[in-house]
C-alpha cells in the first residue's frame, strides 16, 4: 500500500457507443447500443442516453429493444475500436513505463514509477491532463481513479464516470469502503455475493465485522483470506506493465442452429483461419489446438490435441480443428462454434515431416536450363497446349452478395462517405456524413448491389495538422504516433517530458485479442 494515491486506472466512457457516437454526428445525444443483431446477439456497449432505459452490457439485445426500441442498433466496428485504443495506450505509455491494460478501453497505470507524480498534487494534475489530452486525441471522455492501490483506483474510476476524475487519499479506504456492497471487491461475483448475503452480509462492513475466520469458514482459506485483505482496504498487487497471454480464441454464435455437417465444418476452419491471424498479429505460435462446441440443448463439449511443436500455420491449425470436430457428435444442432490455440510461444517449430495428416512438402521448381536460342512463349501447338504459369484470375465480388451491416463505413462514388442506418429486401439505406460534420448528413437509398457503393475504412475522429488532404472528409491518418505528438508538444503536460516506452507502431492495446490469466 502506497502513501499517496500514485497509482491510476483509465476507464474510458461508454468505449463502444461513445467511439460510434464520435464517428456520426446524427447519433449523438441519442440512445446508441453496440453488439449482435441477431435473435441472439447481446448487448456489447450502451450508451448513457440507452442506460437511461435500463439497457446494460451482456442484455440479450431482444430485451435491450424491449426497453429502448427507439435506439440506434449498431453492430461494433472492432478497427476503429483497436485505433482509438492505440492511441490511448500511446498516450499512457507517455506516463510511465508501467502500464498494465486490462482492455481496450481500461488500464491502470504506475505514475511513481514514470516520475510525473509522487503526491496527491501531482497525482491530481497529471489525471487532469490526461483527460484533456485523451479528449484532444481522441475526442473521446475517459474516467479516472487515483489512489494507493490497484483496487481503490479502480473503485474511484466507477465513482468517477461519466467524464470525470475521483482521488482516493490513502488512509481514508475503511471509511470510503464500509456502505459499499461486496460486489464492489474484486473476486465477488454474483455467486459469492449471493452465498455472503445468505449469511448476512452485504456490505463491505459486514465483511470487516465478521472478521477473517469466519470468512476462510465461508469460503475457503485462501478466497477468504484474500476478501478480508480487501475489505480492510489493503491490495499491495502492483501494476505489471507486461503479462503473459495464456491462449488466443475466436467464436461465433449462430443465430439459427447449424444441422448440416458440411456448414459446421466449413465454420470451423474459418474460425481456424481467423485465430491464426489474431495469433501471428500478437506474434505467437501455439501448440494444443482447441475446439469449442455449444450445441441446441446449451451443453459445452472442449476438445484439444496437441502438437508436436509450436505452429501458426493455418493448414495444421484447420486440419487439427477437423480433426477435433470428428469426434463431436452435433446431432441435434450447434449454436456456438469455437476455435482456440494455447502454449504460446513466440516461435514456430517447422514439423520436417508435416504435422498435418497428409500434408507434403510442396516440390522446389526445377532451375530453368540455359537457352541457346530464343524460347517460344507458352500457348497453343497445334492441337496440344502448353501449361500456363500465370495464376487463374479471380472473379470479382458480386456486390449483391456483400453483407451491408448496420453502423459500418462506406462510400459512394457520387455522395462520398458514410454508413449504413440499415438493409434489406434487396436495398440499404446509407446516411452520408463524417465525424467533423457539424450537423446530420443527407440520407440516401440504393439498390444493394449499386456499382458505386463500396465498403470504406473509419474515417478519424479528430482533424488534425497528421491527416493526409488536409483533414477533409477523405483524409486518412497518417498513424498513433502523429495524432500524439500533436498533443505533447504541451508543455506543460507530463506527457510531453516523458521518453517514449514502446515503439511508434503501438501501445500495450494495440495486440491482438487474446485471453489473459
Amino acid at each position: 500500500m502506497r502513501a499517496a494515491p500514485t497509482i491510476l486506472h483509465l476507464d474510458m466512457d461508454a468505449f463502444f457507443a461513445a467511439a460510434e457516437q464520435a464517428s456520426k454526428p446524427s447519433l449523438r445525444g441519442k440512445p446508441v447500443v453496440v453488439g449482435g443483431l441477431g435473435p441472439r446477439g447481446v448487448v456489447s456497449t450502451a450508451s448513457y442516453e440507452a442506460r437511461r432505459f435500463g439497457v446494460r452490457s451482456a442484455m440479450p439485445m431482444a430485451q435491450a429493444r424491449r426497453l429502448c426500441p427507439n435506439a440506434a442498433y449498431l453492430v461494433p466496428r472492432f478497427q476503429l475500436y483497436r485505433t482509438i485504443s492505440e492511441q490511448v495506450m500511446e498516450l499512457l505509455g507517455r506516463l510511465s513505463p508501467l502500464v498494465e491494460p486490462l482492455s481496450l478501453d481500461e488500464a491502470f497505470v504506475d505514475l511513481e514509477a514514470g516520475g510525473v507524480a509522487f503526491d496527491s498534487a501531482g497525482a491530481r494534475a497529471a489525471g487532469e491532463r490526461l483527460r484533456r489530452d485523451i479528449r484532444a486525441v481522441t475526442g473521446l471522455s475517459g474516467s479516472v481513479g487515483l489512489a494507493g492501490s490497484k483496487m481503490l483506483a479502480k473503485i474511484a474510476s466507477e465513482e468517477a464516470k461519466p467524464d470525470g476524475l475521483v482521488l482516493i487519499e490513502p488512509g481514508t479506504e475503511r471509511e470510503l469502503l464500509a456502505p459499499m456492497s461486496v460486489r464492489i471487491l474484486p473476486g465477488v461475483g454474483p455467486a459469492t455475493g449471493e452465498h455472503l448475503r445468505r449469511a448476512g452480509m452485504t456490505t463491505v462492513a459486514d465483511l470487516v465485522e465478521a472478521g477473517e475466520d469466519e470468512l476462510v469458514r465461508l469460503l475457503g482459506k485462501s478466497h477468504g483470506a484474500s476478501l478480508h485483505r480487501m475489505a480492510t482496504g489493503y491490495d499491495d498487487r502492483p501494476v505489471v506493465a507486461e503479462r503473459d497471454a495464456k491462449s488466443v480464441s475466436v467464436e461465433d454464435t449462430f443465430d439459427v442452429d447449424l444441422h448440416d455437417r458440411l456448414r459446421i465444418t466449413m465454420e470451423v476452419g474459418r474460425l481456424a483461419d481467423r485465430c491464426v491471424q489474431r495469433l501471428r498479429a500478437s506474434g505467437h505460435s501455439g501448440r494444443t489446438i482447441v475446439l469449442k462446441v455449444r450445441r441446441y440443448d446449451f451443453s459445452t463439449l472442449t476438445r484439444s490435441e496437441t502438437l508436436r511443436g509450436p505452429t501458426d500455420d493455418p493448414g495444421v491449425v484447420r486440419e487439427a480443428a477437423a480433426r477435433l470436430l470428428e469426434a463431436v457428435d452435433t446431432t441435434g444442432g450447434v449454436r456456438l462454434l469455437g476455435v482456440g490455440v494455447s502454449g504460446l510461444a513466440d516461435f514456430t517449430q517447422e514439423d520436417l515431416f508435416a504435422q498435418a495428416a497428409g500434408e507434403r512438402p510442396a516440390e522446389e521448381p526445377a532451375e530453368p536450363a540455359e537457352s541457346v536460342g530464343p524460347t517460344r512463349p507458352a500457348g497453343p501447338v497445334g492441337d496440344e497446349a502448353a501449361p500456363v504459369a500465370e495464376a487463374e484470375p479471380q472473379p470479382p465480388e458480386d456486390p449483391a452478395q456483400r453483407r451491408w451491416l448496420a453502423g459500418h463505413d462506406v462510400r459512394h462514388a457520387e455522395y462520398g462517405p458514410g454508413w449504413v442506418q440499415g438493409s434489406g429486401v434487396g436495398r440499404v439505406t446509407v446516411r452520408f456524413e463524417t465525424p467533423t460534420a457539424k450537423g446530420p448528413g443527407r440520407v440516401r437509398t440504393f439498390r444493394v448491389d449499386d456499382p458505386g457503393l463500396e465498403p470504406a475504412e473509419p474515417l478519424p475522429l479528430v482533424e488534425s495538422a497528421d491527416t493526409e488532404g488536409g483533414g477533409g472528409a477523405g483524409a486518412e491518418p497518417k498513424g498513433v504516433a502523429g495524432a500524439v505528438a500533436g498533443v505533447v508538444e504541451d508543455q506543460d503536460s507530463p506527457l510531453a517530458s516523458r521518453p517514449k516506452s514502446r515503439s511508434e507502431g503501438g501501445g500495450p492495446g494495440s495486440g491482438a485479442a487474446m485471453s489473459r490469466p
